[in-house]
């Protein structure tokens, strides 16, 4: 989808933002937002020198969105527009009976999955929390699940237990492990794509298309095995959407 003008985005998750600028179909450049960071501050301050349009999907406070909305205005002078999820945007519909409840990050990479596949779509976003959102063919989102990523999996095991330590740096893989650092990896590894592979059982024999996105999109991608593709900017692609139908 085609934007009119310069405009900035910005995809604000539970650890980090990411944001792009975009000019027409042509994203300009991109990178990483910490609140708390002044370089990655003055770097996304410095992309350019004038915008038409500020763009932000948001699943932070409502504090922390206010101090970045004036951030953006002192600079370029435009209040941004926060996108937030719906009862229904175009021909998506959500499941939600309080949709403000759904994070709009899930809701809009669910409805730029539904604009690229107009099928029936599974969109599975592996980043602080790995979501796994089911659209039917008709559009209707037919609910979700929400389940710790892997770092935090990581996290709460070695919080929470006094004899689960290790040094080693192994990879994530499905074989039954045979250390304690093997073991956590690929039993969290187990945990993430036996996830995504029981929630398409449960969507049932229809052919569904996978989109995968989030930091972990790959590796989760390559872990269950189902084919599919990898959608980075989904997120951002239903945050245009969604600023079209304004």
């Amino acid at each position: 989808m085609s934007v009119s003008g310069l405009c900035l985005q910005l995809d604000i998750g539970n650890t980090r933002a990411k944001w792009r600028l975009v000019s027409g179909n042509e994203v300009i450049e991109r990178g990483d937002y910490y609140a708390n960071d002044e370089s990655s501050q003055q770097r996304l301050l410095r992309c350019s020198e004038s915008l038409d349009h500020i763009w932000i999907s948001s699943v932070t406070t409502p504090a922390s969105e206010a101090r970045l909305s004036r951030l953006l205005k002192s600079k370029w002078g435009i209040t941004p527009w926060f996108a937030r999820s719906q009862l229904c945007t175009g021909s998506l519909t959500n499941s939600y009976c309080d949709p403000s409840r759904m994070g709009v990050d899930r809701w809009l990479a669910m409805l730029g999955g539904w604009e690229r596949k107009n099928r029936k779509v599974c969109v599975i976003d592996a980043g602080s929390a790995l979501t796994i959102d089911i659209v039917d063919a008709t559009g209707r989102h037919e609910g979700g699940y929400i389940i710790p990523g892997a770092a935090l999996m990581e996290s709460a095991l070695l919080s929470d237990t006094d004899r689960v330590r290790f040094d080693e740096d192994v990879s994530y893989a499905l074989c039954p492990g045979q250390s304690t650092a093997q073991a956590v990896r690929h039993g969290i590894a187990l945990a993430q794509a036996g996830a995504v592979t029981l929630a398409l059982d449960q969507a049932g024999s229809e052919s569904i298309a996978l989109l995968f996105c989030g930091g972990a999109g790959a590796a989760t991608m390559a872990l269950v095995d189902r084919g599919g593709e990898m959608a980075p900017d989904l997120v951002f692609e239903g945050l245009e959407i969604m600023a079209a139908l304004r």
